[in-house]
């Protein structure tokens, strides 16, 4: 297992244009000289400079690896996790689902057959790999799936799952107004799209494809609410 860095945005990575306007010539007399091109770039998003870790698994020993790492949730609102309990999981019923930033304490890995009702983003192979965790403050142990294992090849999503370094360290430039919002799972005004789908989760709809200029509809556990983002900026929140 090695360590490498990735530019991320959960499960979406985001490319940066230089957006550039140009001028043509403008001739007014004949030995007037030429107007110069002008160049406008549009401003550089700061949580686009922002680097994250890549653990890259690629065996089950690597997950375990992972033990007594507090780890952050990257992919809010997507992952369910389960009970663990005697070294099985139940997978009759979950516990929750993973939240934006949610920290978790890593404590195994392991490999289960998964229902049908555990593959919708992680899908079951011949077993699932699912990884074994604990809240802090709590000895209470949950699993979640992290990806599979099919006919001896082993497939993980944890590079995309979680963050490896604390985000709100990370992101710090955000702001305690903002990180206090996350933290509770709610959006506030002037919050940008990606403060917004760490607070609300990644399952969302798009009524537009220009990033920050659009409205987007969050699922947010069931509780839809409507933002609308100018220039990146949250200027409308409405419950749907």
């Amino acid at each position: 297992m090695n360590t490498g860095q990735k530019v991320a945005l959960g499960s979406v990575a985001v490319a940066v244009v230089a957006v550039g306007i140009e001028l043509a010539y403008l001739h007014h007399e004949r030995n007037e000289d030429a107007k110069p091109k002008v160049v406008e770039t549009a401003p550089i998003d700061p949580d686009y400079n922002v680097f994250l870790k890549k653990e890259r698994p690629d065996k089950l020993e690597d997950e375990k690896a992972l033990k007594g790492r507090t780890l952050w949730i990257s992919t809010g609102g997507q992952l369910d996790y389960y009970p663990y309990k005697a070294g099985k999981v139940d997978y009759a019923k979950t516990s929750g689902t993973l939240l934006g930033a949610e920290p978790i304490v890593a404590q195994d890995a392991v490999e289960a057959v998964a229902p049908k009702t555990a593959t919708f983003r992680i899908p079951a192979g011949d077993k699932q790999v699912l990884l074994v965790f604990t809240k802090p403050g709590s000895t209470d142990e949950y699993a979640v799936p992290v990806g599979n294992r099919e006919k001896g090849v082993y497939t993980f999503q944890s590079d995309l799952i979680f963050f490896y370094d604390d985000p709100h360290k990370l992101y710090s430039f955000w702001g305690p107004e903002v990180w206090k919002a996350i933290d509770e799972h709610k959006a506030i005004l002037g919050m940008t799209e990606h403060e917004v789908q760490m607070a609300l989760g990644q399952v969302a709809t798009s009524g537009g494809q220009e990033e920050g200029n659009r409205t987007v509809e969050y699922n947010n556990l069931g509780h839809p609410i409507r933002v609308t983002f100018v220039k990146n900026k949250a200027t409308s929140i409405e419950p749907e």
